[in-house]
C-alpha cells in the first residue's frame, strides 16, 4: 500500500513509520505545523508540533530512507480546534480538543488531502485496533488498555476508518515501543510523552483562555439562588472544581463546595456539595458512530460508557431520541434535534463524577468503539434512585 505516516516528532508515530516500511508498503512521512508560532520550543513534555518536534520527525524519516514533508495546517487548526474551544467555554462547556483535533484536522483535513494524492491509507503512532468483519471495518481497544487511545478516537466514522492504519494496537507496553525504538536507532527513544493541551503548554488553561475572552465578573450561586461569592470570568472554572473558588460565606454544614454548574446566560457559577457531583445520567448530540451499529439506537442498548481518555468505561444502557424542548439546557447545542441518553447501571458501577456539558461521552460494547457524543447535561445520581433497580443491562 502507499501509505502517509503521520509523524509528530514523538517515539509512537517514529515506530509506525518504521513498522509500515519494515511491513513493505510504500511510506511517506509528513509532518503538520499546527503552531501559529513555529519555532516556538519544546519544554520537556509540554507543547507538541514545535520546531523541534517537526526536526525530530525529519531525523526519523531520513533513518528510514522514506521521503519527508512538512504541511502547514496551522489556519485550519486555529479555526477548527482552538477557536472551537475558546468558544465552548464561552458558552459554559468544557470541551476535549484532542478530540476535535482528530476530528477536523488529522483523520479530515490530513485524510481528505492524502486520498486526492493517491494514498490508500494514513498511519498514525496511536494505540488501538482495527478488525475488518463482514459487517465493515471495526475500532478496537489497544491490547494493553494502559495505553489505549481509541477514547480519543471515537470520533471517527466508518469512512475515515476504512484508511486507517494503525501498526501499534497490538503491542502491550510502551516500554516494548522505546526499546524498539533505540534498536532502530531512532533518537526519540526516550522522548518524553507530551502532556496537557498542545497549544497551552505551561497547563494554565485559565491563564491562556483570559487572553482570549472577555473576563465579566458574576455571582458564585449555591443550589437555592443564593449568593455566596463573585469571580472574574465564568471561563476560568469547571464543573468540579474545588480551590480557587474563594467564598465569602461557608457551607451550613462546613462541607467545602465544588463548582456543580456555570450558567452563562446568567454569568452565574453554581456551587454545592461534593454528592451532587455524583451523575447517574448524561444526554448530548453532536455524535457520530464507528459504523452500522447493527441494531435499533432508539431501543435502549447494554454499552460502557467512557468519558475521559483515562477514566475507567462503566456499565450503562443507553439510546437515541428526539430532544425536548423542556430538556434544553443553557449548554445545550440550538441545531441539536436529536440527542444521545445515556443511564448509567447504579446497580453495577459508582456514579460518574464531575461531568462537564462539552465533555465526551465514548460508548463501547465490549472492546469496539461504538461512537460518540458530545454532554450537553447530566442528572444526578441520587435523582435517579428511583429507576436504579431496573437497570440490570
Amino acid at each position: 500500500m502507499k501509505i502517509l505516516a503521520a509523524m509528530s516528532g514523538g517515539v509512537d508515530s517514529a515506530v509506525a513509520a518504521a513498522r509500515a516500511v519494515e511491513a513493505g508498503h510504500d511510506v511517506v512521512g509528513v509532518h503538520l505545523a499546527l503552531s501559529r508560532m513555529p519555532g516556538t520550543l519544546r519544554t520537556g513534555s509540554r507543547g507538541c508540533c514545535t520546531i523541534e518536534d517537526s526536526m525530530d520527525a525529519r531525523r526519523a524519516a531520513n533513518l528510514l530512507g522514506i521521503p519527508f514533508y512538512v504541511w502547514d495546517f496551522s489556519e485550519r487548526f486555529k479555526e477548527d480546534v482552538v477557536d472551537d474551544f475558546v468558544a465552548e467555554y464561552a458558552a459554559g462547556r468544557t470541551p476535549n480538543p484532542c478530540l476535535r483535533c482528530n476530528e477536523k484536522i488529522k483523520f479530515q483535513a490530513l485524510l481528505d488531502k492524502a486520498i486526492a494524492l493517491g494514498f490508500d491509507a494514513v498511519a498514525t503512532g496511536h494505540y488501538a485496533t482495527l478488525i475488518d468483519t463482514p459487517d465493515g471495518r471495526e475500532l478496537h481497544r489497544a491490547s494493553a488498555w494502559a495505553k489505549d487511545q481509541s477514547y480519543v478516537l471515537g470520533v471517527l466514522t466508518a469512512e475515515q476508518l476504512a484508511y486507517c492504519y494503525f501498526p501499534l494496537g497490538d503491542t502491550p507496553s510502551k516500554e516494548l515501543i522505546r526499546r524498539e525504538a533505540e534498536e532502530r536507532g531512532l533518537q526519540v527513544a526516550q522522548k518524553p510523552d507530551s502532556h496537557d493541551i498542545c497549544f497551552i503548554p505551561d497547563g494554565d488553561t485559565r491563564g491562556w483562555l483570559s487572553g482570549h475572552l472577555e473576563r465579566t465578573a458574576g455571582q458564585i450561586v449555591d443550589e437555592s439562588g443564593d449568593v455566596v461569592g463573585t469571580h472574574d470570568g465564568a471561563h476560568g472554572f469547571t464543573v468540579g472544581q474545588r480551590r480557587g473558588l474563594q467564598l465569602g460565606r461557608p457551607a451550613s454544614d462546613g462541607q467545602p463546595r465544588y463548582v456543580l454548574s456555570i450558567r452563562p446566560v446568567s454569568n452565574q457559577v453554581v456551587v454545592g456539595p461534593k454528592d451532587r457531583l455524583a451523575i447517574g445520567r448524561i444526554a448530548g448530540g453532536r455524535y457520530s458512530f464507528t459504523g452500522a451499529p447493527g441494531f435499533n439506537l432508539e431501543t435502549p442498548f447494554a454499552c460502557e460508557v467512557q468519558i475521559r481518555a483515562h477514566a475507567d468505561p462503566v456499565p450503562a444502557k443507553a439510546w437515541l431520541r428526539k430532544v425536548s424542548e423542556a430538556d434544553r439546557t443553557e449548554q445545550h447545542r440550538a441545531e441539536a434535534t436529536h440527542e444521545i441518553v445515556v443511564e448509567i447501571d447504579l446497580v453495577h458501577a459508582e456514579p460518574l463524577l464531575g461531568v462537564a456539558p462539552g465533555q465526551s461521552a465514548v460508548l463501547y460494547i465490549g472492546t469496539r468503539v461504538l461512537g460518540q457524543f458530545t454532554i450537553d447535561r447530566a442528572e444526578a445520581a441520587e435523582t435517579m434512585s428511583a429507576v436504579a433497580s431496573t437497570l440490570s443491562v
